[in-house]
């Protein structure tokens, strides 16, 4: 049984961890060798050298005393965040053993490893720039105050806030784009043999996020294929309160035959160092998906806000605070002869000292007070410079023998529907960016299932456009990956309904790297999404998706959604611009129904095809078409709505004599607030046609634009889709507008 001294009931567990290293020091009466020379293994059998301890060890005090300070400071409002690193400070032994130009996804329990990785490079300050994010100041130099993170441009740490396996897929896509970018003749940022580091929890191995970057690592690996990404599962046994099952992590992973696993003991130093190296050697030598089970503990709670003595008894908080890493580290000092107990003590308490005068530092240094401040590097926006990239002319030889000769330049050509234009603008945007890829299921030797990447592959290989395995969070963690090295990439999610089983891969990782990382990171990339509804003959919900709403609530995000083919050719200019000049996000709606769509009023008529635009035209960000000059009856609407709105307005003339002006937003994040006012101020009448639902759609966005301009007097309607699903058939055009539901919405107006 154990024996809890009175004196320390009273104390909570931080304090007692604190105290348990001083005495533990003060009391340990064993045999000390006589002291290593510098490059003298620290134990015998130990892989790990005497000056290799010495940083290690004080990486770990580094860690320790940075959670100690934001558990006294928290209540005093000069730190911001309490989840801390203590028990993982192993992890210190995998950025001593890995590069600075490794790039790293880290699990949020990382101050060991980013104070060893701090000493890759001179001149940087592990302490205050810590300090600096857990006080949110302005001047932390990771994200400027918005978030605590784990991150630093120079030493490759890529920001993230969640960490709940999230990142996993991206740090794949990265591994895959660091072999990818030579293959396609493009120079990578870092040196060609690195491997990427990402680490997360036992608990967040079982996410389903985490099992398809698992999943990808081994399906890549079995081909033969290269995938240099180092998983660090940090295995402490518990997620928050819920227990791992004792050997799950082990029995999961050991046997898996294309990820390789390895098991290293993270908390003794000298007894994990040599596997741990021997994980990082393989991955980097072999460029296989490699798994490191890093044996952990947690100890001081999840965070400052959990009270384990609450929900855990006394006597298994001793026995997990026993284990503490950093009780082995000052036994090995000691034992080694390296250091002393009062070098120990004296090192422990200035490490701490610079800790706490770190943290006072930064909470007389500026925070964030304006709301411009904050968001400044969210959405960034350069309209001359992505103006001028937009209409930079791709190289007149190349385009000539990608497209078969001058006389085939699409240009040239007699006009055409929405699919070949895109599939124009897609072979002409190659030309111009040698470093694009395209690549989802179905887009490489078939084209695409509506044939829109018709050629592609064929005219820039496989090397650029190729096939992926079934999975959209694969899918947008490959473009997170390619864009970080540099490269501009084209996913394609082969219809909308597919997007949201991975929405957080934009959502909550790729749209958030440039907030989170004060604008230092980006990922740029142009998303193309098969979308809408009113497809005959191939319908149900999962190919008729109307839902729009998951997209316009990302911040920064950037959504176009052509309706005809010369606007989809110069959208696409716009949103790779975009992409490569401020690193925006993007994604492209493309209405199915649309693809093919030749005729406007009648059979025959050819309205709805287009000429393609000459490579030097391109379509400013948020700005509109308008058809007609009428005021009597303005229509705002966007993709299918706008050949419907142009033969109902025909229709509204012919029974209420009123000129009608049909408004095609064209771009639906950000909404162009301005345009719609403009367009409204002068109208006698209203109609917003949205083929997306009634609730949380676009038609909301515009409403408000038009009320609060000033405008809302005038009559107006919507028409609008049915909250509800698709359903299969002739029964799908039940649930979305017509051009009916439009010429009866004009008249209930009249009425």
């Amino acid at each position: 049984m154990t024996v809890i001294p009175a004196r320390m009931k009273g104390l909570n567990r931080a304090e007692i961890c604190d105290v348990n290293f001083q005495e533990f020091v003060r009391d340990w009466n064993g045999h000390a060798d006589a002291a290593p020379a510098p490059h003298e293994a620290i134990l015998d059998g130990s892989a790990l050298d005497a000056q290799g301890f010495r940083a290690l060890f004080e990486s770990q005090l580094i860690s320790r005393h940075l959670d100690l300070m934001a558990r006294v400071l928290r209540v005093q409002n000069k730190v911001f965040y309490t989840i801390g690193s203590s028990g993982h400070e192993g992890n210190a032994m995998v950025a001593r053993l890995t590069r600075h130009t490794d790039p790293a996804f880290l699990h949020y329990r990382s101050g060991g490893f980013m104070a060893e990785r701090f000493r890759k490079l001179p001149g940087m300050d592990p302490i205050m720039d810590s300090a600096l994010s857990f006080a949110a100041s302005a001047e932390d130099p990771a994200s400027g105050g918005r978030h605590k993170v784990w991150g630093s441009k120079p030493l490759w740490v890529l920001p993230q806030t969640s960490t709940i396996a999230s990142h996993l897929p991206k740090a794949f896509g990265t591994a895959i784009a660091i072999e990818q970018g030579p293959r396609i003749g493009h120079a990578l940022p870092i040196p060609d043999d690195s491997i990427v580091v990402c680490s997360f929890g036992d608990a967040s191995s079982n996410h389903a996020t985490a099992q398809t970057a698992f999943n990808a690592a081994a399906w890549t690996a079995y081909q033969k294929l290269p995938a240099p990404v180092l998983f660090v599962c940090e295995d402490n046994g518990i997620g928050i309160s819920v227990k791992t099952p004792t050997g799950w992590v082990g029995q999961n992973f050991k046997d898996r035959k294309d990820l390789d696993y390895f098991y290293a003991d993270g908390l003794d130093l000298a007894n994990g160092y040599g596997d741990v190296q021997a994980a990082v050697e393989h991955c980097r030598r072999t460029r296989r998906p490699t798994f490191l089970h890093l044996r952990t503990t947690r100890i001081m709670g999840h965070a400052g806000t959990d009270f384990e003595i609450e929900w855990r008894s006394i006597e298994e908080l001793c026995a997990v605070e026993a284990s503490d890493p950093l009780l082995r580290s000052a036994a090995i000092a000691l034992e080694s002869g390296l250091m002393s107990k009062d070098q120990i003590l004296a090192l422990y308490e200035d490490t701490r000292k610079k800790c706490f005068a770190a943290a006072e530092d930064a909470d007389s240094r500026p925070r964030l007070t304006k709301l411009e401040d904050v968001m400044a590097p969210l959405a960034p926006y350069s309209p001359d410079a992505v103006r001028a990239e937009a209409t930079r002319v791709p190289d007149a030889a190349r385009r000539e023998q990608v497209f078969g000769g001058e006389a085939k330049l699409p240009e040239k050509q007699l006009p055409r529907h929405l699919a070949i234009q895109i599939n124009n603008a897609l072979h002409d945007l190659f030309v111009k960016y040698p470093e694009a890829l395209l690549f989802g299921e179905d887009v490489a030797q078939k084209g695409g299932v509506y044939t829109v990447t018709k050629g592609l592959h064929k005219a820039f290989s496989n090397r650029r456009v190729f096939n992926t395995l079934l999975d959209e969070t694969v899918i947008l963690g490959l473009a997170q990956g390619y864009a970080n090295m540099g490269m501009l990439p084209f996913p394609e999610i082969q219809y909308l309904a597919y997007f949201h089983n991975a929405c957080d891969q934009i959502r909550g990782e790729a749209a958030s790297l440039q907030f989170f990382s004060n604008g230092q990171y980006r990922n740029p990339m142009v998303m193309r999404i098969a979308s809408l509804g009113y497809q005959r003959g191939f319908g149900g919900h999962f190919h008729n998706d109307n839902s729009i709403t998951a997209l316009r609530d990302i911040p920064g995000l950037v959504v176009g959604c052509p309706s005809r083919g010369d606007d989809a050719a110069m959208m696409f200019r716009t949103l790779a611009a975009l992409a490569k000049v401020d690193g925006r996000v993007c994604a492209v709606l493309e209405p199915i129904a649309l693809y093919m769509t030749k005729d406007l009023y009648e059979a025959g008529d050819g309205g709805w095809l287009t000429e393609y635009p000459a490579p030097d035209q391109a379509m400013t960000l948020g700005e509109g078409r308008v058809y007609g000059e009428g005021d009597d009856l303005v229509i705002f609407t966007f993709g299918n709505g706008v050949p419907m709105s142009l033969r109902a307005a025909r229709e509204i003339q012919r029974k209420h004599g009123w000129k009608t002006r049909v408004v095609d937003l064209r771009w639906l994040v950000p909404l162009n607030d301005a345009f719609i006012r403009d367009q409204a101020k002068n109208a006698k009448r209203i109609l917003i046609v949205d083929e997306g639902r009634k609730s949380a759609g676009v038609s909301e966005g515009v409403i408000t634009a038009i009320v609060e301009g000033g405008y809302a007097a005038r009559p107006f309607q919507r028409v609008v889709g049915a909250d509800t699903f698709t359903p299969l058939a002739g029964a799908a055009f039940l649930v979305i507008p017509s051009d009916e539901d439009i010429v009866a919405a004009a008249d209930r107006i009249a009425g």
